[in-house]
């Protein structure tokens, strides 16, 4: 264990798991508490930037535990976020406390409306930046932010953090960083709460073994210790003494554990109680182990006494995680909450009281947490009784209190002030503040959530995900508006009969739906019976409330949302307000999805259109193709392979357009046409890659795209190989070895109008495969691209003896699975066989 507390990548606990990087995690930690130390923040993060380069993503975190950070656990590299900012510039972001944060980052403000202070500095080496990392602190009047040598501290933990991760990437240790992965936490530095030490004691001889630890909770100088028991019990107190050599001896004779309080003179002449826990060692070859004890002495300080005074109070206090889990709570609390201690210790309140499950209360904690400032505030405890909450802060958590109030005294003693039972009158955080920061946590959350969203299933999952947890709802369904008409996009808890009767429903029939789109405010029904006198002969289901929220962005409808209670719901001012918030990010969000939706059929229609859909039959060739879009994106991309036969000879050709949208499967349109033209036309093979390349430039390209092009007579088996830019062939010779033809090639088409493309040409002996490929096939996360065609090189190699059909199936198997996999994929094998 290093000195701040980081375990070293030694893991004693035992090996590292497959994917894991020690050393990574340690630089991580290590980073993230010399900032707090050195800064005296309450709170210190670790982002780093995501596989795709559009993120910054949390990977280590220090005293603020992740799951307060809610929805910024993934920043978008171009979002106005302070650690955005700094990871964009390259500087330093200082945000002195919420003044500054407001007028800087009005965003951030809202998103966390808690008063802190801020610093984000970028983590770099070289010219590479591999994330930014940021500190927090409470915010204060009096606080100005940190100082000059405090700010270069933070830049110093931030640039060795670089340093080291520079360092394990090029010995290809760093990795790329999981996005699905927890982050690396770890508690704030803070001192031991209790001090434990060791010994052996020998009661037949007096003779007795302590380690340091031990010699300071007696205080007594190691150095000067004389390993005597005796000299040990001149520092207890003396009544003590009898009791504990009976249990002493009892213990050895009877062999159980000692288990005893003493009383130890402190330095200033008081007494201090510790424990003491002994047992008979097993040693059957030692035939004096029966006469020692072996323990250890625990002085957990005054936590004892503490414990035993909080016991003894009619007010109830408990103790929270930095993550809000319930560590300790006295018994008058368990009395006031009515819950048993095994339900409440390790969880957090909200998740064990339903009348804690408001949203607000837990942002009473977040903002404690956040602020580290105290709050206090009221809670209605059913059915009719109130309980005033206090908390405050620390770095290791927060402690808190809680007390039964009456009703708020008259008008006149101030605002927010109520008389608890049993004590003086309390004052409280004004109560109106928090709806409002509940309502703009959850608006924040669902906003987060569907910015990720892409697809309109995708914005569906997420609305289901924040929308029914949030308020209790059972059934959710939306419609997208086509032709006039709402048609089912995507339903949670309804049965398909139910809802089927409604597919195709017109915007003028007469339903709650349809009145809240025409109406373009939400419709919020509380009960059956309210929606029968309004819609007589309705079908119902099995619901009993019903809130419908009309879907418009752009000033015109979209869709519509519904969402259904199996119990009666009421729907207070607050909550129809939020409703009605939330309605319209989803309508943007679906809005959005609903284009791109259409832009990806539009694509890979055309895609579809471009690719041959068969191959032609050769005399002495077989040839197979494969393609394979992207699990990620667009789903296309502008990849392509084509096979042309001109007389006696056959033109195999493979390309790959840059990007993944409509652009890139034009691109490649063109491309593939060009190059159709040029070789039915009867050039060169060189000739053929460089006319297309000046075709390209003349067209204006704004994507470059590789190609490799093999002009092959099945007669004398010779074949004529060009590369632009592109993957190098793979041959399969009949014996069963597998070569990488490192044939010279020319840069990628679009680069330069005048390039030239040297031709190769090789003779292929009966029963050799050639293999021409895309990138996507060998490129894999964490690793170059030499090392996936070496793979490659070796797959072929190792399965070549099947059918070519199988061949190209097998060789596609991995990357088939793969539901991460960014690129498309182009395949085409070639088997001579004269």
């Amino acid at each position: 264990m290093s000195a701040n507390g980081v375990a070293s990548s030694s893991y004693p606990f035992g090996t590292a798991r497959v994917g894991e990087t020690p050393e990574r995690d340690d630089a991580l930690v290590s980073a993230a508490v010399s900032a707090v130390e050195a800064t005296g923040a309450h709170s210190g993060s670790v982002f780093l930037l995501s596989g795709d380069r559009r993120s910054l993503v949390l990977a280590a975190a220090c005293g603020t535990p992740p799951s307060l950070l809610g929805g910024w656990r993934r920043i978008p590299v171009n979002s106005r976020i302070p650690v955005a900012e700094a990871y964009r510039s390259g500087r330093m972001v200082h945000l002195s406390g919420a003044e500054e944060t407001m007028r800087r980052f009005p965003q951030l403000s809202v998103a966390v409306p808690y008063p802190f202070g801020s610093a984000s500095v970028p983590v770099r080496a070289g010219g590479r930046t591999f994330g930014s990392m940021a500190v927090l602190w409470a915010s204060g009047p009096d606080r100005t932010g940190l100082s000059r040598v405090q700010r270069r501290q933070l830049r110093s933990a931030a640039d060795r953090l670089g340093t080291a991760l520079a360092g394990l990437s090029a010995r290809r240790l760093l990795g790329e960083w999981d996005e699905r992965a927890a982050p690396v936490v770890v508690p704030m530095p803070s001192a031991p709460v209790i001090r434990v030490g060791l010994f052996d004691w020998n009661l037949d001889t007096g003779a007795l073994l302590a380690d340091d630890e031990l010699c300071a909770i007696f205080g007594i100088p190691p150095r000067e210790f004389d390993g005597r028991a005796a000299t040990l019990a001149a520092r207890i107190e003396p009544a003590d003494l009898p009791g504990f050599r009976s249990a002493a001896r009892a213990a050895v004779e009877e062999g159980h554990v000692l288990a005893h309080c003493l009383s130890i003179r402190a330095g200033g002449g008081g007494l201090r109680t510790v424990e003491l826990w002994g047992r008979v060692p097993e040693s059957p070859h030692d035939p004096e182990a029966g006469s020692h004890l072996v323990g250890a002495v625990l002085d957990s300080g005054s936590g004892m006494a503490a414990v035993a005074a909080l016991e003894r109070l009619a007010d109830g206090f408990f103790a929270l995680s930095p993550d809000g889990r319930v560590t300790y709570a006295n018994h008058s609390l368990l009395s006031l909450l009515r819950v048993r201690q095994d339900e409440l210790l390790g969880q957090r309140p909200w998740d064990v009281l339903p009348w804690l499950a408001d949203p607000v209360y837990e942002d009473r904690y977040r903002a404690a947490m956040v602020s580290q400032q105290p709050v206090s505030f009221l809670v209605r405890r059913p059915p009719d009784g109130w309980l005033v909450f206090s908390l405050h802060p620390g770095g290791q958590g927060m402690t808190g209190w809680a007390a039964p109030v009456r009703q708020p005294l008259p008008a006149g003693t101030g605002p927010g002030t109520f008389v608890a039972e049993e004590g003086p009158p309390v004052s409280l955080s004004p109560p109106p503040t928090a709806p409002r920061l509940g309502s703009l946590y959850r608006v924040l959350q669902l906003g987060s959530a569907l910015t990720e969203a892409v697809t309109a299933r995708e914005v569906f999952d997420a609305v289901a995900e924040q929308l029914l947890p949030t308020f209790g709802g059972q059934k959710l369904a939306i419609a997208v508006v086509e032709e006039r008409r709402l048609y089912l996009l995507a339903q949670h808890g309804y049965s398909k009969r139910f809802l089927a009767r409604f597919e195709g429903t017109p915007l003028h029939a007469r339903l709650p739906v349809t009145d809240a789109l025409s109406s373009g405010a939400p419709l919020f029904v509380e009960s059956r019976d309210e929606l029968r006198e309004t819609y007589p002969g309705i079908p119902v289901g099995h619901s009993n409330s019903w809130a419908f929220l009309p879907l418009i962005a752009s000033n015109r409808p979209v869709g519509a949302c519904m969402l259904g209670f199996d119990d009666i719901h009421r729907f207070p001012d607050e909550e129809r307000g939020l409703l009605t918030a939330l309605g319209g990010l989803i309508a943007q969000a679906l809005e959005r999805a609903r284009l791109y939706d259409a832009e990806f059929a539009l694509a890979r229609g055309l895609q579809n259109a471009l690719l041959p859909h068969r191959l032609p039959t050769l005399s002495g060739l077989r040839v197979t193709g494969r393609y394979l879009p992207g699990t990620r994106g667009m789903d296309i991309g502008g990849d392509w392979y084509d096979v042309i036969s001109i007389g006696d000879e056959v033109a195999l050709i493979i390309g790959d357009v840059e990007g993944h949208n409509v652009a890139a499967a034009a691109a490649m349109g063109q491309l593939r046409s060009a190059m159709r033209a040029f070789v039915t036309a009867g050039h060169r093979p060189s000739d053929v890659v460089a006319s297309t390349n000046r075709l390209h430039m003349e067209l204006d390209p704004a994507l470059l795209a590789s190609c490799c092009y093999a002009l092959f007579r099945p007669r004398s088996g010779s074949v004529r190989i060009v590369r632009a830019g592109h993957c190098p062939p793979l041959l399969r010779l009949p014996d069963g070895h597998a070569h990488i033809l490192d044939v010279p090639g020319g840069p990628l088409l679009g680069v330069e109008a005048m390039s030239d493309y040297p031709e190769t040409e090789l003779h292929l002996a009966s029963g050799s495969v050639l293999a021409l490929y895309t990138d996507g096939l060998v490129e894999r996360r964490g690793s170059d691209i030499g090392s996936g065609i070496d793979r490659l090189r070796d797959s072929l190699a190792r399965m070549g003896g099947h059918r070519l059909e199988d061949l190209a199936d097998e060789l596609l198997q991995d990357a088939s699975r793969s539901r991460d996999r960014m690129d498309d994929i182009a395949l085409l094998l070639t088997e001579y066989a004269p």
